[in-house]
């Protein structure tokens, strides 16, 4: 199971283009349905952040969700079924480092499921995509 990794963040210019080419991903314009964000750590100077999902193989999100919306997924993190979301924001709150974001038209979490989408844009190369990784 394949797994997104931030490679080198020292590289990242916060362009987030690896932002658009998520929401794009879904068919959405824009920023609101990313599953990862650039933030920045203190201006050009500082540099940038890249936050998203690090499949952890015992997510807290997932022990937080009171109606099983979300369920393991192979390698590590989670895999949300929308229909099941109550909206509580539990998993939000659970997550340890503010990688759950939250789509506030659908009032639903928005977690990466490690598609890689994203690393193709991402013309600086902080994001990767390692293969398979073991339990």
């Amino acid at each position: 199971m394949k797994r997104l990794v931030i490679m080198d963040a020292e590289r990242c210019v916060g362009c987030q283009l690896c932002m658009f080419a998520c929401s794009r991903r879904l068919g959405f314009a824009g920023l609101d349905k990313s599953a990862l964000h650039v933030k920045s750590v203190g201006g050009f100077e500082r540099g940038f952040t890249v936050v998203v999902c690090r499949a952890c193989i015992d997510p807290p999100c997932l022990r937080a969700c009171p109606v099983d919306a979300l369920r393991a997924r192979d390698g590590g993190g989670v895999i949300l079924d929308l229909s099941k979301c109550i909206g509580c924001r539990f998993c939000e709150r659970a997550c340890d480092i503010g990688a759950v974001f939250w789509d506030d038209s659908m009032n639903k979490p928005v977690i990466c499921v490690h598609c890689g989408y994203c690393v193709g844009y991402c013309n600086f190369r902080v994001l990767g995509v390692e293969g398979m990784i073991s339990r």
